[in-house]
């Protein structure tokens, strides 16, 4: 399990190459019910995943760095991975899914890693991954089962707690399990005053990939078929079973998980493109998404923030959504 020393450990590591994002009110000074939006579409890559990434890479031996890295990603933990190598000078591998947004794709390629590409499978790639790693002498960079990753991650929790210290909500996507395992675990081990109640963490997935809310409610990890989870807009959240270091760290810290639907994805999307600060990509939306539209399973709370984990939208499924 990840400690609250290696998040703050984490932090130190990525001064200077991840931003520290602002939040960012969403809601109208009168609402009774606030939002606020952790808008890590504005890191350097776009998306949050440069975090953990960086951090994991940076935690590597001289030697597994000379040797080089591989990953498996569907996108934007592809671009942290290739950027983080790029700032270290190593080499980087990425397996990525055949049908990986064309801007995802290209943006890894041209922070300078080597793509090999697979079916739409989590597994498929996760398993191609490893094997090259075993012919090769690669470092695995995994998305999000590692505790490296997890911390990185994890520095997210502690801006959120620093910036908005009266929070009682957080609302976080869910994918493989990385960033809600770290901010959870940052927000929970983060001693409260004395009198204040716990912050709630709530997860937030699709519900053609509630994987990780099955999971929850099964005491056990349940995975869902590719098929199924290749259908969601949402293609950061594609995966088909959260990590077994992250459903250690979900059922400590995390209090619940809801699912939004494909339409409440879309709509929120639409909302956040109103304003450039706040442009998501279908998986950034989802967290929003569950404010505007599952109020009824959410906290009763009024300082409530979602994470807008990337902003690395198809620019046709931006045109798509305002010409509607």
């Amino acid at each position: 399990m990840v400690s609250l020393h290696d998040i703050q450990q984490a932090r130190a590591l990525l001064d200077g190459i991840a931003v520290r994002t602002p939040l960012f009110e969403w809601t109208d000074a009168a609402d009774q019910r606030k939002l606020f939006l952790k808008l890590e579409n504005l890191q350097p890559i776009g998306a949050f995943k440069l975090r953990g990434a960086y951090n994991k890479v940076a935690s590597l031996s001289d030697d597994e760095r000379r040797r080089g890295v591989i990953s498996y990603s569907s996108g934007n933990h592809a671009q942290g991975v290739a950027y983080a190598a790029r700032a270290l000078g190593v080499k980087a591998i990425i397996v990525m899914p055949s049908n990986a947004p064309k801007n995802k794709l290209e943006a890894t390629a041209a922070l300078g890693a080597e793509i090999v590409a697979v079916g739409p499978s989590s597994e498929e790639r996760r398993l191609r991954a490893e094997q090259l790693a075993a012919e090769h002498g690669y470092a695995i960079v995994p998305p999000y089962n590692d505790e490296k990753i997890i911390a990185g991650q994890g520095t997210v929790g502690l801006e959120i707690l620093e910036d908005l210290p009266n929070v009682e909500t957080v609302l976080v996507p869910v994918g493989g399990g990385g960033l809600i395992s770290g901010i959870s675990a940052a927000i929970k081990l983060s001693n409260p005053k004395l009198g204040q109640p716990r912050v709630k963490v709530i997860g937030v997935e699709p519900e053609l990939a509630a994987d990780a809310q099955a999971s929850l409610r099964a005491g056990r990890i349940v995975s869902f078929p590719a098929e199924q989870v290749s259908q969601t807009l949402a293609d950061g959240l594609r995966t088909q079973s959260i990590g077994a270091i992250n459903f250690e760290h979900i059922r400590a810290y995390v209090d619940d998980i809801v699912s939004v639907t494909e339409d409440e994805i879309r709509e929120a999307m639409r909302a956040l493109s109103a304003n450039v600060k706040t442009l998501a990509e279908p998986s950034g939306a989802v967290a929003p998404a569950a404010f505007l539209f599952h109020a009824d399973e959410l906290p009763n709370t009024k300082i409530n923030v979602a994470v807008i984990s990337g902003g690395n939208i198809d620019p046709k499924l931006l045109a798509e959504l305002r010409n509607r």
